[in-house]
């Protein structure tokens, strides 16, 4: 897809993937409507990208800040959405408290199934249209300490999948980016203590940035970034037990992250 004069939306924008990946669409072209909780950075983002764009503070969480965006998109029309908006709370399945829970689950796949109910009919007023959902390797393969939060992202796979194929040969099409391990302010010091106790790769937002804009000029639905993560991945998916021994192995390392 050429974004030059695009009309595009980037929920999560203020994050760390989410700032990287608007200076990316920006430099090519695109005109964004950034949205994210903070007005302040909002503003901060806007002033520092090429081109003309909108900042729209919101909170996707509640009915409100999903009609504003969907209002917004209306009146300036809509040629891609990109959604970068996430949270991630990195404990125990049982010290997490309800409220933690609900809120990954809500901001991570609540909230976009929802938002996507009112965008999809403007994307499908366009000859060419996007829906890109950023996903995680852990919605596809269950971590231990990162119970809620795969669930979350197992959601939004799911979900992704199945407008994949009901939106089959229409105008609309439909992607999936699963990063791994990336260095945002997303990852608490605990998260970033068991990345480096476990050896894995850390990419910066900048790397996932540009694994979208792959995404979005090819012709492949889904990338998942790392080879031996699209390596694990594939295993989990064929021959469970032996991640899951791999992962069980891990546990003392991880519970004790996890405490910490």
């Amino acid at each position: 897809m050429q974004l030059q004069g695009k009309q595009v939306l980037l929920t999560g924008a203020t994050g760390g993937i989410g700032w990287a990946i608007a200076e990316k669409l920006a430099e090519a072209g695109a005109r964004l409507w950034l949205v994210g909780r903070n007005e302040d950075k909002l503003r901060q983002l806007q002033l520092a990208l090429p081109g003309e764009h909108h900042s729209l503070p919101a909170d996707l969480n509640h009915p409100e800040g999903r009609a504003a965006v969907v209002q917004a998109c209306r009146e300036s029309g809509l040629d891609v959405w990109v959604n970068a908006a996430g949270v991630l709370d990195f404990q125990l399945f049982d010290g997490q408290d309800n409220e933690q829970v609900e809120r990954m689950l809500t901001t991570n796949l609540v909230s976009p199934m929802l938002l996507a109910h009112g965008l999809l009919p403007l994307l499908q007023q366009r000859q060419d249209a996007v829906l890109v959902n950023i996903g995680s390797i852990f919605g596809s393969i269950g971590h231990p300490g990162f119970a809620a939060y795969c669930a979350s992202k197992f959601g939004l796979r799911g979900f992704t999948e199945a407008l994949q194929r009901e939106l089959a040969g229409s105008n609309v099409r439909v992607l999936y980016l699963a990063p791994r391990a990336t260095h945002t302010d997303l990852n608490s010091m605990a998260v970033t203590a068991l990345n480096e106790a476990l050896g894995n790769s850390v990419d910066s937002p900048h790397q996932v940035a540009k694994e979208l804009m792959k995404l979005l000029s090819g012709s492949r639905k889904h990338r998942y970034m790392g080879w031996q993560e699209r390596l694990f991945v594939r295993i989990n998916s064929l021959f469970p037990g032996v991640v899951h021994s791999a992962l069980v192995r891990k546990l003392p390392i991880i519970r004790h992250h996890a405490q910490s």
